[in-house]
């Protein structure tokens, strides 16, 4: 068996074996997806502006600094379950034990003072200072005003002490974690009512062709329906982003120039769609430098999706995605998302896995490669099989709508055989 080694694919270590140099360079005038992601998350600075929330209205916010407890959780000594509180010390000689119930106390209520006997005690109540067990009600017999034991209880059996879950000042969620429901209730436990969330990214979306048309609309002669639109939509719909709509731009650079603009403006990141190649209508990166915008990305090694535009317009973030829609996907995948993340102080999306090739496939090195892919069941390790959907991928649509994810072929190998380990990104 040839053996196997890691190489670089993006951001990823993919694992192929060994076929000898690759017969073709990594081309001069491309970057890596590591090297472009990299530059792209660079620019994307975290949003400095931040506000207090009601936490009803927290859920899905990011938080702007770590949380701490405002208090012992729980804040006293309280009964685990139902039974009765006693002192231990009472429990003298050989057993069973007789004890006389000189109170009651339910969650809520006050502890009542007593100095000996057994306390009728709810799960989540305060217990009585100076007893130091609960005994589970089923381990009792009780006769009228008397209670028996057959046991002594641990000290501390069944008692939740004060500070036991967090003690005050205990760090409960950091900077960059997302309110969700587990983080909302952890909040709320801990006293805090109004949490300091980062305010929303602001993201403006556009798209460029004056072949589009809205989905539903006549075609004419020469038309498509626009997918770019509603897929960058779609792909922002977070409560702790904030996005505006620019609607489709004109082909001409006078107009996208003056849209580009205006989204910066207003804008933390703007992410567009098309323009972005060599070809006579591609204005995107003319308008760029028109605004006084900046690219440190131009072009990736990568398929789909090689020419992408990276940069900023004054303070904002520019994403360039190309017109076809699979390819404005994966850019959105591997850089947008990540961007997006980056500007609201959460950690990096990406969660890459390894899994097994279910396929033999010979292919031109140069260029990591992002097909969509479906799994096809797992080896006798458990790990996934994955197969391409398509062979022909790169404006497969249908393909994406169809896959589990991408399979990462790395820009170095000129053969993938099957069992070989890559990496898979789940969609």
């Amino acid at each position: 068996m040839t053996p196997l080694r890691s190489v670089e694919a993006g951001d990823a270590l993919v694992e192929y074996r060994d076929q000898g140099p690759a017969t073709e360079p990594p081309r001069d005038h491309l970057i890596s997806v590591e090297k472009a992601l990299a530059r792209a998350v660079a620019l994307a600075r975290p949003i400095s502006e931040t506000e207090l929330v009601p936490l009803a209205e927290a859920s899905g916010r990011v938080l702007a600094e770590g949380a701490r407890a405002l208090g012992p959780l729980p804040s006293f000594d309280s009964a685990a379950m139902d039974g009765y509180a006693v002192r231990r010390v009472e429990l003298i000689g050989a057993g069973p034990w007789q004890l006389p119930v000189v109170g009651r106390v339910a969650a809520g209520g006050l502890a009542p003072e007593a100095f000996s006997g057994a306390i009728r005690i709810l799960t989540g109540a305060p217990v009585p200072a100076g007893f130091d067990a609960v005994v589970m009600q089923e381990r009792v017999r009780r006769d009228g005003g008397v209670i028996r034991l057959d046991t002594i209880p641990p000290a501390g059996d069944n008692i939740r002490r004060a500070g036991e879950d967090l003690a005050a000042g205990a760090p409960i969620l950091s900077a960059g974690a997302l309110i969700g429901v587990r983080e909302t209730a952890a909040l709320a436990a801990a006293g805090i009512a109004r949490p300091h969330v980062r305010r929303r990214v602001r993201i403006a979306t556009l798209v460029t062709g004056d072949e589009l048309l809205p989905a539903g609309d006549a075609l004419g002669p020469g038309h498509i329906w626009d997918a770019n639109g509603p897929m960058l939509a779609a792909a922002v719909v977070q409560p702790w982003i904030e996005r505006r709509d620019f609607g489709r731009v004109h082909d001409d650079p006078i107009t996208l120039t003056k849209a580009l603009s205006e989204a910066a403006s207003w804008a933390d990141l703007v992410v567009t769609s098309g323009g972005v190649s060599v070809g006579d209508a591609d204005h995107m990166g003319r308008a760029l430098a028109r605004t006084g915008g900046e690219v440190v990305v131009k072009q990736v090694a990568m398929k789909p999706g090689k020419p992408i535009l990276i940069g900023r317009i004054g303070r904002s973030v520019h994403i360039g995605l190309p017109g076809t829609p699979l390819s404005a996907f994966v850019g959105w995948t591997l850089f947008g998302a990540p961007c997006v993340a980056a500007l609201a102080g959460r950690p990096p999306c990406r969660r890459d896995i390894f899994v097994r090739a279910g396929f033999t496939f010979e292919r031109r090195p140069g260029r990591c490669e992002f097909r969509p892919a479906r799994r096809v069941g797992t080896d006798e390790t458990g790990a996934q099989i994955v197969e391409p959907i398509t062979e022909r991928f790169t404006h497969s649509l249908a393909a994406l709508a169809a896959a589990d994810g991408l399979v990462i072929l790395p820009a170095d190998a000129k053969q993938i055989l099957e069992g070989d380990l890559l990496r898979f990104l789940p969609l």
